[in-house]
């Protein structure tokens, strides 16, 4: 996946990725990590992985459902070619829906990170990727905090625990650990973990260029009074919804 990355002044990254259409090195990236996303480390007929995509995301058609797992997968996409090793699948092991909890966990350079990902139409009145990243941040922090109904390392440790993900022995033991202490109200501050805040504001049809420039500006705003262990930002701008459904339908 094609990325542009601004160093910050704290020192992280901010990936910017734009995508416009799925080109032919895309493609690849995305047949090459599909099942892995999907499904974990198992050997499965590719399209028959996708089909089960196509099964979910259809009657979501339209719903802030699609464009949040459209998002989110083109995430991880991106976290999966860079190195970082899911802890988790991108289903719900209990049923035929994506799964609930931290939207990601991987492990990466012997170190634990949490994904959030928020995203949005343009024509949405103020969207914009700054705004988007504040929404990941607030929900992790609220998730972390115990501000939420179900507890959300229950559902990660239940992730990790699946064979075909093959998570670290050390994650798993750690991600228990957390389930148990959330379990007991002893919950914990965002400053303790690494988090990665993901944005992804889909077009119209019509397609406009990031400013890689300016977004780094308006980034540094939006998280400049963050709290965290180490930051990862990544903002995807994709030319619309379609354009994964086009992948999901093509042989």
């Amino acid at each position: 996946m094609k990325s542009t990355i601004k160093k910050l002044k704290c020192g992280s990254d901010l990936c910017v990725i734009d995508i416009e259409n799925i080109d032919a090195t895309l493609k690849v990236a995305l047949d090459n990590k599909f099942i892995k996303i999907c499904e974990g480390n198992v050997s499965v007929d590719l399209n028959g992985v996708k089909q089960r995509v196509v099964h979910y995301l259809t009657p979501k058609k339209g719903k802030t459902l699609e464009m949040g797992a459209i998002a989110e997968f083109f995430i991880h996409l991106y976290l999966n070619e860079v190195g970082f090793e899911p802890q988790f699948l991108f289903f719900n092991l209990e049923e035929n829906s994506i799964k609930k909890g931290f939207d990601g966990y991987y492990f990466h350079n012997a170190e634990e990170w949490i994904l959030e990902s928020k995203s949005g139409l343009i024509s949405t009145a103020g969207i914009s990727h700054g705004s988007k990243v504040k929404e990941s941040y607030n929900d992790l922090k609220g998730k972390l905090a115990g501000d939420v109904k179900n507890n959300p390392w229950r559902e990660a440790y239940n992730h990790a625990s699946h064979i075909d993900v093959g998570a670290n022995l050390g994650v798993r033991a750690n991600i228990k650990k957390f389930t148990t202490e959330f379990d007991n109200k002893v919950y914990h501050k965002i400053d303790d973990f690494n988090i990665i805040p993901g944005s992804t504001i889909f077009l119209n049809g019509t397609w406009n260029a990031t400013d890689a420039n300016a977004l780094e500006i308006e980034i540094e705003e939006a998280i400049s009074k963050f709290n965290f262990k180490k930051i990862k930002i990544v903002c995807v701008t994709k030319k619309s919804l379609e354009l994964f459904w086009q992948y999901l339908t093509t042989p």
